[in-house]
């Protein structure tokens, strides 16, 4: 599966297209003499008319006396090219200031001696090699050289790519005088996504020296363990080594070479499939993967590290690409609301670093100039991406991946084809869950409008993600009329697959959602809440013990008789416990103290 055509926002209330706009809105607030600080630094540029920030220099990582300065402006030229691509009207504004700063970053590197094009010094690799510790100094350079060729992929700019062309050769004549072991030693220290650039430059250049590149940065002492079936990751810092494997994935797409899927695949198998997840989607606490299936001790206030979710959300829209295998897309969702959505404020737009999972934690917010942590930087990211999982196209056709309302244009069999989706996730509709006396009310399901609309009709296949919370059974209507489905697809997750000829016509497809409650892999007695798949927080300052049967979340809590229209989920409150207790989901929390698990301790 692949994205050919245009996707866009509809105009109608959701938390992707508002959070998204959050970002742009940041992104203009932010001053470009204060972005390109660092740099100016570096290249000894301090000449008479320079412009002057019109707010105080930036703080926090971005501060000269941070080894890591600098770094965010890659992110900021990334987020931005995405944005100036995917909106309607290229968004003029923006694409001029990204623009600016690519030229800038141009004359930086010829007053710096033509290849160095950094906000940090030379002397930081070198004193890396030398075994002296530096703070990561290749995860700094790989953010600029990212925005750069992020900037010639969606905004058309030959400066930028001529930028880097020139930075690798620095970088292919500092790297010659090592063998693989000193290679090894080197890349040992945080390489950030360096590998990932040489791979992504080599296949628009195809020049042999950024292919030789890709070879000198192999993570040989990651990928080998990982081929062997070995678990090199556990207490392992994990956003280390996430985009070294998202460097394996674009190696192997433009190389073709196996052992670099094998490497991605065995990455996947080792850190998902084999160690299990929070409800939330996240592996990781104290910025290391935790051991396999224990997550108990793990509950801490530095749980799911935004840089992981952002980077493995990636990674599984990779594997989504390459296999067509749906449960790739369940992790995408879970991540999307109980990560991404859920790490970013939803007033201010800054990130949470962490999601606490601690009962009575609470969030603790970056500042707009004084934080700039990391995960500052993969959130404006993380926001401008929404739309590229929400279609996938296909020879036979397109799939939905995700329930996003947007739009997609494009071409199938030279037939301009728009296929518009309206989740309405918000339903006020209720359904009694039990039936009788007390039965319990709840929200009771997704629905899905897509429109088609097609200049003359033309056949293709239409394909509906069913998730993997679905309960049963899923219905499908196209103009009105049950579309039938072979076999068991209409229970569980998969896909449904339409295939006819199109031309103006409406799809409707009805997902039942249940509350769910997801044990605690090794305390089953401890679980979480999910709505669909939104986990929900409990309102408290400390742990809580319900009473009841977790088998039967139903009993436990009660979905609130008002909702409100074009929330993702609604509010549940305890039922029959001796203290109320209000859940919300996870991503509403902004600065209340909450638990996300609960023990659950049987009537006596």
């Amino acid at each position: 599966m692949s994205h050919l055509g245009r996707i866009d926002y509809l105009d109608v209330p959701n938390p992707f297209a508002q959070r998204l706009g959050l970002v742009r809105a940041y992104l203009m607030s932010l001053d470009p003499a204060c972005l390109l600080r660092a740099f100016r630094f570096e290249a000894g540029v301090f000449a008479p008319g320079e412009p002057v920030p019109s707010a105080a220099w930036h703080g926090g990582w971005e501060s000269l006396e941070s080894q890591l300065r600098g770094h965010f402006l890659g992110h900021w030229l990334s987020a931005a090219a995405r944005i100036c691509a995917t909106a309607a009207d290229g968004d003029p504004e923006l694409r001029a200031r990204a623009e600016a700063v690519v030229t800038r970053l141009s004359l930086l590197q010829r007053e710096n001696g033509g290849e160095w094009v950094f906000s940090i010094p030379e002397k930081y690799l070198h004193r890396i090699a030398a075994g002296r510790p530096v703070w990561a100094p290749h995860y700094t350079v790989h953010k600029t050289l990212m925005g750069l060729l992020d900037a010639h992929r969606w905004l058309g700019s030959d400066t930028a790519l001529d930028t880097v062309v020139s930075a690798a050769r620095w970088f292919h004549r500092f790297t010659d005088g090592f063998d693989r072991t000193g290679l090894d030693d080197l890349l040992d220290h945080e390489t950030g996504g360096m590998l990932e650039v040489w791979a992504q430059l080599y296949a628009v250049t195809a020049d042999k020296a950024h292919l030789e590149l890709v070879r000198r940065y192999d993570r040989p002492r990651l990928f080998e363990p990982l081929l062997a079936g070995a678990d090199p990751l556990t207490n392992r810092h994990a956003n280390t080594t996430v985009p070294e494997v998202l460097g394996a994935a674009r190696a192997f797409e433009v190389t073709g070479e196996e052992r670099w899927r094998r490497v991605v695949e065995a990455y996947w198998r080792c850190a998902v499939s084999e160690r299990g997840h929070f409800a939330t989607g996240g592996q990781t606490s104290e910025e290391v993967w935790t051991p396999p299936h224990a997550f108990a001790a793990r509950l801490g206030p530095r749980t799911q590290e935004h840089c992981v979710v952002h980077n493995m959300i990636r990674l599984a829209h990779t594997l989504l690409r390459w296999s067509g295998d749906l449960t790739y897309a369940d992790y995408i969702e879970r991540n999307l609301y109980n990560g991404v959505l859920a790490q970013q404020h939803p007033r201010t737009g800054m990130p949470a670093y962490y999601l606490p999972l601690r009962p009575g934690s609470a969030k603790k917010w970056g500042t707009p100039t004084d934080s700039f942590w990391c995960c500052h930087g993969t959130m404006v990211q993380a926001h401008t991406l929404h739309t590229a999982h929400a279609w996938y196209t296909a020879e036979d056709g397109v799939t939905i991946g995700q329930y996003i309302p947007s739009a997609l244009r494009h071409e199938h069999d030279g037939v301009t084809v728009e296929l518009t989706q309206r989740p309405d996730t918000g339903i006020g509709t209720h359904i009694a869950a039990g039936g009788g006396a007390g039965a319990v009310h709840r929200p009771g399901r997704w629905a899905v409008d897509v429109e088609v609309r097609a200049e003359r009709p033309v056949e293709f296949t239409l394909a509906l993600r069913v998730p993997e919370w679905a309960a049963r059974p899923v219905t499908l209507t196209v103009d009105g009329v049950p579309e039938p489905q072979p076999g068991p697809d209409t229970t569980g997750p998969g896909l449904l697959p339409v295939r006819r000829v199109w031309h103006r016509n409406t799809v409707r497809v009805e997902l039942p959602a249940r509350l769910r409650a997801e044990p605690l892999p090794d305390r089953p007695g401890t679980v979480a809440f999910l709505d669909g798949p939104v986990v929900l927080a409990g309102l408290c300052d400390e742990e809580r013990e319900l009473t009841g049967d977790a088998g039967r979340p139903e009993t436990l809590l009660a979905a609130d008789e008002e909702r409100e229209p074009f929330r993702w989920s609604g509010s549940w409150r305890a039922r029959g416990q001796r203290h109320g207790l209000r859940f919300v989901p996870l991503h509403e929390v902004t600065d209340e103290r909450y638990a996300v698990y609960f023990p659950v301790r049987a009537p006596s």
